[in-house]
Order: C-alpha cells, then structure tokens, then sequence
C-alpha cells in the first residue's frame, strides 16, 4: 500500500512539474489555434508560429513516450493545435468551424518516414558531425602525414595510393585534412585552433614506417604534406534542445564558406566551447554589434557605444574544447563575424 501511495504521488509530482514547465513558455504574437504541416517544414519551424522559445518544443508537444524519443513523426497534411492553457502543441483534426472539419480523434499515419517533420535540417549539419573541423596546435603537430605519392605523381585521387608518417598501428581508416585558416579570439587575436578542410578518406593497405595508403575518396586533390587523422565513427545525431546551465558569452569567429556574412539555416564558429560549459543541443541568442557612434555637437567630438541589438537564435550541435559549431536557426538581419553569442 505505501509502494502504491508513493507511486501516486511521484506521478502527481511529474505531472505538476510539466505544467510548470509549460506555463514559463510564453505564446507568439499572433499565434494561430491550428497550422497544416507542409513540405520542408521543421518541429522548430512550426513551433516558432505558436511560441516565443520555439526551441522548446519537446516541453509542449503533447505525444506519448514513443513519439518524444522519437520525434520524426509530424507529416505533411497534419494539423497542429494549439490548447492555449497550456500552452501545448498536439496533432489532430480541427474541431468545427470549417466544412468538412471532424471531431479531433487520435489516428494512425502510414506516411513514408523520408516524409517526416524533422527536428532541424540534418542535410545542412551532417558534413560537419564526422569530419575534423577543428584542431589545435598539439593535434596539428602530432598528425600523421603523406610524404610522398605513387609514381612521384604531384595530386592524387580517389583509387591512387599514398604513403604517410605517423601512422598508428591498428588504425586503418583515416580522414585526409588541410589547415585552412586559424579561428581568432576577435579580441585577443589568440589563435584558438585550426579549422581543416576535409579532403577526403583513405585506407592502409600496409601497416609500416611509411604506411601505404589507398584514397578512398578524395573531395579535392590530395598530395605531399597534406595531414591525416584517425576516422570517427557516425554516430546517431540524437538532443533535446535546452539552455545552458551557466552562464556563456562569445562571439561568432567564422561563417562556413569563408564568407563575411551570412543568414538562417547556416553553419558558423563560435569562440566558446567545452571549456566555457558548452554542450551538444544547447541555443544561443545572436546579437548584433551595433559600434560606436561620433556625436560633434556644440563643438565638442563624443563617442558613444551602441546598445546590442538580439537579432536571432543558434543551434549548437559540435563541440570542441574551445570552439563549438552553431547551426542558425532564426535570424532578422545578416549574421556577421564578431557578433555576440549569449544565453537566451
């Protein structure tokens, strides 16, 4: 009996807890009481229509435990509700209002899974979740490299056979990389790390001192110099969006691509990372720096800094010691290299 007594209590708690939770959830202006899913639609997307904290989704979506450790299960043609007292989130029919609309029902969708609602665009991300991105200087030192290629030939490819320093016996796959730039402290101009540019992958055919390796696929051209590191595993890309739990400040340090600027849906470097509290799934808010502006009125020059302006919100989903990569998620304005990076 006090097993049972304890057990309804512990549910109670639970229950009490989630409502908590969701009435510290604010609504979005404007918030409509039912969206119809469509094609490349996004759980954050369509939450971001009925919430202020779109990245808050799993707290208000109400699914069963099966659905929340699984997430890829909105298609397009549904319907989303909103119960405002919630605030929840919840797939269904409308009720009334409409011709033809039916009496909300739970049922069952056959749709294929390629269709499902997706957490965030994982084809944006994927590049970066296995390949190097990030190494510093005690890596860099210590990689494995090609020192020289078949038939004295320049660049190779995919197929072609190299031979590298280095290399660890019982390793036999490894990612071919090139430093392409160092991220800077925008500030310091302390050089954080090394960002590298992924060749591609190569196999050892015979272990030694050199190894033989065969290219086993090749982006760019691959030749003398260039460095190795052991392959990591794939692994499943699996978070639940969250705050950090401390406090966390940095600055945006570089945009995928090399370009100056850059907006929602891209890939950019921060200068904060593990050593800062940083994790996998933690959101950021992006701000805008806004400089410093001259006023020479009444003869006198005076310098006034401009107030941050938050502009947008990023997805951090790669972290290193001391950067971490940041998918942006929500964006008014360009994303600019030396913005401000701070929690929500």
């Amino acid at each position: 009996m006090i097993r049972i007594i304890f057990s309804v209590f512990a549910c109670i708690a639970v229950l009490l807890q989630g409502s908590a939770i969701a009435q510290d959830i604010t609504l979005a202006k404007d918030a409509p009481d039912a969206y119809t899913v469509i094609k490349g639609d996004t759980l954050w997307g369509i939450s971001g229509r009925f919430l202020e904290q779109p990245w808050r989704w799993p707290e208000v979506w109400r699914m069963n435990k099966d659905q929340i450790r699984n997430p890829h299960l909105i298609y397009p043609g549904q319907v989303v509700l909103l119960d405002r007292n919630g605030p929840w989130l919840s797939i269904g029919r409308r009720v009334g209002g409409q011709p033809g609309d039916e009496k909300l029902y739970p049922q069952i969708y056959t749709e294929p899974a390629a269709q499902a609602v997706p957490s965030i665009p994982l084809q944006v991300i994927e590049p970066f979740l296995t390949h190097p991105l990030v190494v510093d200087r005690a890596r860099l030192e210590g990689s494995a490299t090609i020192i020289a290629t078949d038939t004295s030939r320049v660049m190779m490819g995919q197929g072609d056979t190299v031979f590298a320093k280095n290399v660890t016996e019982g390793v036999d796959t490894w990612q071919v990389y090139r430093p392409a730039k160092a991220l800077e402290n925008p500030v310091t101009r302390e050089i954080l790390a090394y960002e590298a540019t992924y060749l591609g992958a190569a196999r050892v055919t015979k272990h030694g001192s050199p190894a033989t390796l065969e290219l086993l696929s090749a982006n760019e051209e691959i030749g003398t110099g260039d460095l190795m590191l052991p392959s990591e595993r794939a692994t499943v890309f699996s978070y639940v969006p969250h705050e950090p739990d401390v406090p966390v400040a940095g600055q945006l340090v570089s945009i995928h691509r090399g370009v100056a600027e850059t907006g929602k849906m891209n890939v950019v470097a921060l200068d904060v990372g593990a050593g800062d509290g940083l994790d996998v799934g933690h959101v950021l808010a992006l701000y805008r720096n806004r400089g410093v502006a001259e006023y020479k009125g009444d003869g006198v020059k005076e310098k006034f800094t401009l107030p941050e302006k938050r502009y947008g919100i990023a997805f951090v989903f790669r972290v290193f010691d001391r950067i971490s990569y940041a998918l942006v998620m929500e964006s008014d304005g360009p994303v600019t290299i030396g913005d401000s990076v701070r929690n929500p």
